[in-house]
């Protein structure tokens, strides 16, 4: 089974991740069709299985080439598998919570198959994933266990499955991991994408009612969002992580950057995003309207989640304490009461005005870091040839 050889992300991959949004589409109408503490809950789990299942798909394919015959055959079955739990999760909760945790299961068993076989000569691989199978295998389990059950004890059940699942890699010796760092780190940069590609789909649900002056207000100050969460990341952030990834030799050092930075920690990330798409959608259907808790939760606190995930990924990845970001989170934490007061029109502006007045400071504070940090990635990436 052929190693992966350069650090690109493959046509394939890109492919395989098309499912993906499916997936994350599926979970934020999910949350719009039951918009209370509870639907948000449910909804949120289900992101959670779904993205730490999609984590182990990105930490094989920067093992194993993904384009060798046989694994691109399990890849399309994967593909398969995950879509299959895709389509169930509208009624996750009902009746089809046996065919979503076996679906899932299918999707699960397979990335470990794969990395069984692409171990075989490689004694430390192969030992962390014989360590990932056991625990990987518990999680399934008991997921196909609380699909025996209904209501709040299978929504039970499933969270401490996702908690047991995540807690592995914690406890599996992290030296016998493979990865390309570049490609690792831009695989999770296209999954932020897709994850603000469904904020855009959400303006466009949210506004099937009609469009008038108000809708189209909402729909440019959501396009001005979307495009600062995307400026937060990719300007700067993403870049000088990655840089630092591919910068650290321990290789067990580098492993547990990767595992922390980037597995958990743009889990928040991608569950922000996906927050602040229910808030839009909720928002452009009541555009003069004040928000309900749940909405203004999910719109103004979702923005703050993703701003505070970005003070926890700098810390971890450049040891650096972010603190106008940090600022602008307490500042939209302490704003989601005032969501319910004020129209939704409003609330959009305040969060779109708040990431942009940080992002400006940011931009001329940290001017001479960022154009350093900028200028090696550019150097980086015509010397290889990729740009």
């Amino acid at each position: 089974m052929a190693l992966r050889d350069g650090e690109r992300v493959s046509p394939l991959e890109l492919f395989f991740d098309l499912v993906f949004v499916l997936a994350i589409t599926q979970c934020t109408a999910f949350m719009a069709h039951e918009p209370t503490w509870h639907g948000m809950a449910e909804g949120l789990v289900l992101l959670a299985l779904l993205w730490w299942a999609w984590v182990g798909y990105a930490w094989l394919t920067s093992v194993i080439d993904p384009d060798e015959g046989s694994v691109r055959l399990v890849l399309f079955a994967a593909m398969a598998a995950l879509l299959v739990t895709s389509l169930c999760i509208p009624d996750a909760y009902g009746d089809l919570g046996l065919t979503l945790a076996v679906a899932y299961g299918v999707f699960r068993m397979a990335q470990i198959v794969v990395f069984t076989l692409a171990s075989r000569d490689d004694q430390g691989l192969h030992h962390s994933v014989f360590g990932l199978a056991i625990s990987t295998g518990i999680g399934v389990g008991l997921i196909l266990i609380g699909a025996l059950f209904h209501g709040d004890a299978r929504l039970a059940i499933w969270a401490g499955a996702l908690a047991f699942d995540m807690a592995g890699p914690l406890f599996i010796d992290t030296s016998g991991w493979r990865l390309v760092p570049g490609h690792f780190a831009e695989r999770h940069g296209l999954i932020v994408i897709v994850a603000l590609g469904e904020s855009i789909v959400a303006i466009g649900v949210g506004a099937e009612a009609g469009v008038d002056g108000g809708v189209i207000a909402a729909a440019v100050l959501g396009i001005a969002v979307a495009g600062e969460f995307w400026w937060t990341y990719f300007d700067v952030a993403s870049i000088a992580v990655a840089q630092r990834l591919a910068s650290i030799e321990p290789v067990q050092v580098r492993n547990e950057l990767a595992r922390d930075a980037y597995s958990y920690l743009h889990l928040p990330m991608v569950a922000a995003i996906v927050l602040v798409a229910f808030g839009m959608k909720e928002t452009l259907g009541h555009v003069g309207d004040p928000l309900s808790w749940e909405t203004s939760a999910a719109l103004i606190g979702g923005s703050a989640l993703y701003l505070l995930t970005h003070v926890a990924f700098k810390y971890r990845g450049l040891g650096l304490v972010s603190r106008h970001r940090l600022v602008a989170a307490v500042v939209l934490l302490a704003a989601i009461p005032v969501g319910r007061q004020i129209d939704a029109l409003t609330s959009v502006t305040l969060v779109a005005v708040v990431l942009g007045v940080m992002l400006a400071v940011e931009n001329v504070s940290h001017a001479e870091a960022r154009s350093e940090i900028r200028r090696l990635d550019h150097e980086q990436h015509n010397g290889s040839g990729t740009r």
